[in-house]
């Protein structure tokens, strides 16, 4: 039987004897494929790899565009630190916080966080200037005087870019209006101030942008209170008390320039402590002013008697005031020890 002819590949004479075959120009070459070793052995990267790669890519730049839109549109809550801030920017609405709703605010926040950001702009690379939120940031002012923890040194802020002043009034006026109304006399005080700033050329038209949104009733009772604004503006400790009934009181007898002049100079040397003695003064006055009514007005089917008014400062923090047959004391003078004297003394 024919023995079987047994193949071998040939050896070059050049190769060490007991060396492996040398496979060089053995197998055609095929072009070079992305690959990545696993455990050992060469995996080529599939297609699907390199488009979920470049997918996301473009997924991570449409993220980026997103942040810097949401920046820019002031829809982006930033963390600043306190100390960036201008408080004063702009000219403030509010004249008085109430002690109790400040404090609720401020526990709030140390219970549950800072809920709502405040809105700021930037006046200048890392400052910025204070648009609405005055009593959050002023809480955490506080909270971070009081405890010195690094959790009440900055606010979360929307930075906001509006396109005028103006704006940035209406954007104030309206969160606050929303969270804790203004009084009458804050309303109208930020007129007045807008329009010494020379935000606004009038009254009219400041009072019309600032308060767009309300109804034509309410601005009418903003407009009663500007003579208030102008005129005692700056000697009156307890503005935001003065009702609306009174207010427009007020506006009518302030027109008359020697009532205005001696109201300041009643309202200045009294000194007053208390809203409640403010509101009597101011009460005093108008009765005071009032002239005798005349039979057969058209108000009345008789004659009122006129009721003569004294108002007196009897000492530091007491103010007494005398209407007809009623004596009115007020001020922070009046102890326990004082109402003992009285009724011991009316007693004897």
């Amino acid at each position: 039987m024919a023995k079987r002819k047994r193949l071998t590949a040939s050896i070059p004479q050049d190769q060490p004897l007991g060396s492996a075959p040398q496979s060089k120009g053995m197998f055609t070459q095929t072009p070079a494929t992305p690959s990545v070793r696993t455990s050992g052995f060469v995996k080529h990267a599939p297609i699907a790899d390199m488009a979920g790669a470049a997918a996301a890519s473009a997924a991570l730049e449409e993220v980026s565009a997103e942040l810097s839109a949401a920046r820019q549109e002031g829809r982006l809550v930033a963390k600043l630190s306190l100390d960036k801030i201008d408080a004063s920017h702009l000219i403030r609405d509010r004249v008085l916080i109430d002690s109790d709703d400040m404090n609720a605010l401020i526990n709030s926040i140390r219970m549950r966080g800072q809920q709502t950001p405040i809105e700021v702009l930037e006046t200048s690379p890392g400052h910025y200037g204070l648009i609405s939120g005055w009593r959050r940031l002023s809480a955490l002012h506080r909270l971070y005087s009081q405890t010195s923890d690094e959790k009440f040194a900055t606010v979360q802020a929307l930075i906001r870019t509006p396109a005028s002043a103006q704006d940035a009034y209406i954007a104030m006026i309206e969160e606050n209006e929303i969270r804790v109304g203004l009084s009458y006399f804050e309303r109208a005080q930020i007129v007045v101030r807008t329009v010494q700033a020379g935000i606004y050329p009038n009254a009219k038209n400041a009072l019309q942008t600032l308060f767009s949104n309300a109804s034509r009733a309410k601005r009418s009772k903003i407009k009663s209170f500007l003579p208030i604004v102008e005129a005692l503006g700056s000697t009156l400790k307890f503005p935001s008390a003065i009702t609306e009934r009174l207010g427009l009181e007020l506006s009518q007898k302030l027109a008359d320039e020697n009532f205005s002049a001696s109201l300041n100079v009643q309202l200045e040397e009294a000194n007053l402590e208390s809203q409640e003695a403010e509101q009597n003064l101011l009460l005093a006055a108008l009765e005071a002013s009032k002239g005798p009514i005349k039979k057969g007005s058209r108000s009345f089917a008789k004659a009122v008697p006129d009721k003569t008014v004294q108002y007196e400062v009897l000492a530091p923090n007491l103010q007494m005031t005398v209407s007809d047959d009623t004596l009115t004391l007020t001020g922070k003078a009046i102890t326990p020890d004082l109402v003992d004297r009285i009724r011991t003394l009316l007693q004897t």
